[in-house]
């Protein structure tokens, strides 16, 4: 809770780009006036006007021309803006942000967690010979889980998970049937090792194994008994390829719709994963999206992110995991999921409280309402001055126009205020998904 008032504090606090334009706008707006405010006066002056219609012309202007409308333009609208997408979940770290997002032209986002669900399921085991009772599948499973154990990756948990649905191990309470291990080490991209009854066991993908000299290709044979679509995870003995533990993350039911909104942004979708081809295939095509990377390390995720800004791409990075952050702090706007480890939402630009991609693009169309509001209100600032300093000069009054008393100016300057606040609470009508 405390995390979520800062955020929305400092978006309230902290100017954006346009407003500090139009700062210096009204830096120059108001030597300007005083000018004319000056040849207002001395215009008069030299027409023989009385001293009380001198004072009368030239005070109309200076009430009438004050920057108020101009100064609230900007700030009630990222006030309002950014308060009622914290109403809905959307919370804008500050005013940049919510000004950066309405320029997206691509997003790029993860695929665990982000458009599936995060919990990956076991749903094969196979084992590199049947016939041999050698190492069979409650075998491989237990040796993989065991090394698993000092893993944080949503497989790694997916597995010991599976093996304690099957009674393989068990929690700190009861009796471990599981062996215990030593020498835990995480290769992040490519899986983990460590040491089981003087045995050292690698469990990850082909990359591990080709580095780890088990194989430079996958079997033909276990190959083909993979599902479609599934991320297999290999398991080695000694240097012997045991098996393969397949797992499925299922896509979210919103994302199709989530990236079907993109699209009717006008937004370049990109996937990023580091699971195998076959895997990010297999969510692509169930959610839509053309475009995606396949075995992307941490460390790419960033990099990929340049590439498209070097293209020219103002990108915004949607994603939820520890190895999302770099590339959550290089994009323009960075945008975490609720349900995201604390480095992702600390990272990001954007924090999504419900957990729902369909958000994302609320966010972003509430950021382009919210430019929208605030040039409506500079053009009716700069419109009601460029129409009202010239009446409360008097020129109409030669072509026997009315003069603008400085009480009826002071109230137009007023009326001017009131009705950028009242568009600007405007924005408190979006309309939002509706989870």
């Amino acid at each position: 809770m405390a995390r979520i008032i800062r955020l929305v504090e400092n978006a309230h606090l902290e100017k954006a780009p346009v407003d500090r334009l139009a700062d210096q706008v009204a830096g120059i707006f108001v030597p300007v006036v005083l000018v004319i405010a000056a040849l207002t006066g001395f215009f008069w002056w030299y027409s023989g006007a009385s001293a009380n219609e001198i004072l009368s012309y030239t005070v109309a202007v200076l009430v009438i021309a004050c920057p108020c409308a101009l100064g609230l333009a900007t700030p009630i609208a990222i006030m309002v803006g950014t308060g009622t997408g914290a109403q809905h979940g959307i919370l804008f770290r500050n005013a940049p942000a919510l000004e950066a997002a309405h320029g997206l032209d691509t997003i790029i986002m993860d695929k665990t967690g982000t458009l599936t669900e995060g919990r990956p399921k076991v749903t094969q085991i196979l084992t590199v010979d049947a016939d041999s009772s050698t190492f069979a599948e409650a075998e491989v499973l237990r040796f993989a889980a065991a090394v698993e154990q000092g893993s944080e990756h949503p497989l790694g948990r997916a597995v010991v998970a599976e093996a304690e649905k099957q009674n393989l191990t068990a929690n700190l309470t009861a009796n471990l049937t599981l062996p215990e291990i030593s020498g835990f080490e995480a290769k992040t991209g490519f899986g983990v090792k460590a040491v089981c009854n003087g045995n050292l066991i690698l469990v990850g993908n082909p990359a591990l194994m080709h580095a780890e000299n088990v194989f430079s290709e996958v079997p033909e044979n276990l190959e083909k008994q993979i599902f479609s679509g599934s991320t297999p995870i290999y398991v080695a003995v000694d240097g012997r390829l045991i098996g393969v533990i397949c797992l499925a993350d299922e896509a979210r039911p919103e994302s199709k719709a989530a990236v079907r909104k993109f699209q009717e942004l006008g937004l370049e979708l990109v996937m990023l994963t580091g699971d195998q081809q076959s895997s990010a295939e297999a969510v692509a095509v169930k959610t839509g999206i053309a475009k995606f990377h396949a075995g992307v390390l941490p460390e790419e995720k960033a990099e990929i992110v340049k590439q498209y800004q070097a293209q020219g791409a103002r990108v915004g990075m949607i994603g939820d995991g520890i190895n999302d952050a770099p590339a959550l702090a290089q994009a323009d706007v960075g945008i975490a999921m609720g349900s995201g480890s604390d480095v992702a939402m600390e990272t990001s630009d954007v924090v999504l409280m419900k957990n729902d991609l369909r958000h994302v693009s609320d966010a972003l169309m509430l950021s382009r309402a919210t430019l929208r509001n605030i040039r409506q209100n500079l053009f009716w600032a700069f419109g009601y001055n460029v129409i009202g300093i010239p009446i409360a000069a008097g020129l109409l009054v030669p072509l026997g126009g009315p003069a603008l008393h400085p009480m009826l100016a002071a109230g137009a300057m007023a009326f001017s205020s009131v009705s950028v606040v009242m568009n600007s609470l405007r924005l408190r009508g979006f309309s939002f998904f509706k989870s």
